[in-house]
């Protein structure tokens, strides 16, 4: 028999509680690195939660892109800061080595209904059964072009193909006789997007593949990896249609005009629609030397952190459930730009003049499965500044880079067996 004190307790909870399943004085945390169209979708998205989950209220907070990382890893193990956070897919063996988030519960997060919703690339975020991130939306990269630049140099339409990605930048670009430059006909820049587009695509494009299907070994030091490095150094060392570093970062000097050419992410399209006198198109990347496609797929995640605990726990699952949702993603691409991370929310975008080139590129982009993004970067960029700035071979700077990569992967690999 139920006792009248055990009556009063659960109609006490049951009140408390309410529609959500969560105490109506929950705040949870949700961290993100500071981007403003993310910033502001994010906003959107935690005013339309809160009104519909009056029991919850989600403290927004976001940080510089340089301090986002240490931020995270010095709060969470004091039991303090997000309770929902925001990572890049290729930190997350990081993250979990690092205690900093757990998986996501089972109950509302079936794997087999994730499969079945999402982009296949998001099963990176499944570890031994279980999946412990998920995106909001997906990225791909595209070629950016300047209108107004392309009809001064005479070119009808945006290269289709590495050939005419040279030739158009070579009569875009403007070089004084001192040798300044004041308009590049691409840019470039390794610490960008470039990593990218020369790893999973300019080297697939050359014949060659990166690494192994399981992404252990490295497999770019062959004739298709020296042959796609070489492209790549010849257009600033032979070609003259770019200089690596102009105005410091290659997105700025697309946005104010000086760059006919820029390839870029997704992400970009919410920066680039509020920037006045800039008149710009997107189409997809330039096909090889063999009319082959390539691109590069990659996320953000959001994962609940180790810290989310009881109703809090409870909170952070109903969040990322909403932020994961149809409706969210809808937002998210309207905002920012960056595509839904389900097919079916993205297929009503294919054919659109801005998303579509980055829908079309989802269906064969490769997403990197990072065991140190920031080293395996890093790797890349020392190449070709070997190259650039130190005179090395492309044969000697390649060799070089594949050793210190299988190094990060073998020690990464080794030390997770």
């Amino acid at each position: 028999m139920v006792s009248w004190k055990t009556s009063l307790l659960a109609a006490a909870a049951a009140t408390a509680f309410g529609a959500t399943g969560v105490r109506a004085d929950v705040e949870i945390e949700y961290w993100q690195y500071f981007f403003e169209a993310r910033v502001k979708a994010m906003d959107e998205l935690i005013a339309r939660f809160e009104a519909a989950n009056p029991g919850i209220t989600v403290k927004h907070t976001h940080f510089p892109y340089a301090d986002y990382r240490t931020k995270v890893a010095a709060a969470i193990p004091a039991g303090e800061g997000p309770d929902v956070v925001q990572l890049f897919y290729g930190w997350l063996n990081d993250y979990v080595n690092a205690d900093l988030i757990q998986p996501l519960p089972a109950d509302r997060f079936a794997p087999d209904r994730i499969e079945a919703d999402f982009y296949p690339m998001v099963q990176a975020m499944k570890i031994d059964g279980a999946y412990w991130a998920l995106p909001t939306a997906v990225r791909s990269l595209a070629l950016f072009y300047n209108k107004r630049l392309l009809e001064a140099a005479g070119i009808a339409a945006p290269a289709a193909t590495l050939d005419e990605l040279v030739e158009h930048a070579g009569r875009i670009s403007v070089v004084d006789g001192a040798g300044n430059v004041s308009t590049v006909g691409l840019t470039t820049g390794m610490t960008a997007q470039d990593h990218h587009w020369l790893r999973e695509v300019l080297i697939r494009q050359f014949g060659g593949a990166p690494y192994t299907e399981d992404y252990r070994t490295v497999t770019y030091d062959s004739d298709a990896g020296r042959a796609a490095v070489s492209w790549y150094v010849a257009l600033e060392q032979e070609h003259g249609v770019t200089r690596a570093g102009f105005m410091d970062e290659p997105q700025a000097a697309f946005r104010a005009g000086r760059a006919g050419y820029h390839i870029d992410g997704s992400f970009r399209i919410g920066a680039l629609q509020g920037e006045r006198g800039l008149d710009w198109g997107v189409t997809e990347l330039p096909a090889g030397p063999d009319g082959s496609r390539g691109n590069y797929a990659s996320y953000w995640v959001n994962s609940i952190t180790s810290k989310a605990e009881g109703e809090r726990l409870e909170a952070a699952a109903k969040f990322m459930e909403y932020i994961t949702s149809d409706e969210a993603m809808q937002l998210w691409l309207e905002v920012v730009g960056e595509l839904p991370a389900k097919p079916a929310a993205a297929a009503t975008s294919a054919e659109h003049p801005v998303y579509g080139p980055f829908i079309r590129g989802l269906a064969y982009g490769h997403a990197t499965v990072f065991a140190d993004e920031s080293a395996q970067r890093q790797v890349f960029v020392d190449m070709v500044n070997r190259i650039l700035l130190e005179g090395a071979s492309v044969t000697d700077s390649l060799a070089a880079a594949a050793a210190a990569e299988q190094a990060v992967l073998d020690r990464y690999f080794g030390s997770a067996n």
